[in-house]
């Protein structure tokens, strides 16, 4: 397409001419079309306009953050129930969770209080939440990761 407004099927050789006559840039836009379609533009002013079009993207994009929270084996239900106030509060704004039992010396023949503790923690968040990660040993820590729940 020609600056000045025309447009039409020109031989390469006779778009390229026309663009150096214009001191613009000759770009294919469609390149699998038949012919293909070529645009004669300033390229960098294009590339800028492109460029500011995906940074507006990206800062429009959801950013997702992880949050933890931490328990022990041997967590008192106030701490629990605290805890999982937080959490969800956390999912409500989007965000997800992580979720681990910290097992410290002998604390890890407890495996299966750690276990019980982290289905609790699931059942209770299941209304705003969905499981990333099922709970599962990550050395001496047994963690399970939530994401905010679809909305329907």
């Amino acid at each position: 397409m020609d600056p000045g407004g025309e447009h039409g099927i020109y031989e390469i050789e006779k778009a390229l001419e026309l663009a150096r006559k214009h001191e613009l840039d000759l770009v294919e836009i469609a390149p699998n079309a038949n012919p293909p379609v070529c645009k004669i533009i300033d390229y960098g002013k294009y590339r800028y306009e492109q460029q500011k079009k995906e940074k507006e993207q990206r800062k429009k994009a959801a950013r997702v953050e992880l949050k933890e929270v931490r328990f022990r084996p041997h967590t008192d239900t106030h701490d629990f129930e605290f805890k999982t106030r937080h959490a969800r509060s956390f999912l409500e704004e989007g965000n997800k969770v992580r979720a681990y039992v910290q097992f410290r010396g002998r604390d890890i023949i407890y495996k299966d209080q750690g276990m019980d503790l982290l289905r609790r923690f699931i059942e209770e968040l299941q209304d705003v939440a969905q499981i990333d990660q099922p709970p599962q040993m990550e050395g001496r820590r047994m963690a399970t990761i939530l994401a905010p729940a679809k909305k329907k």
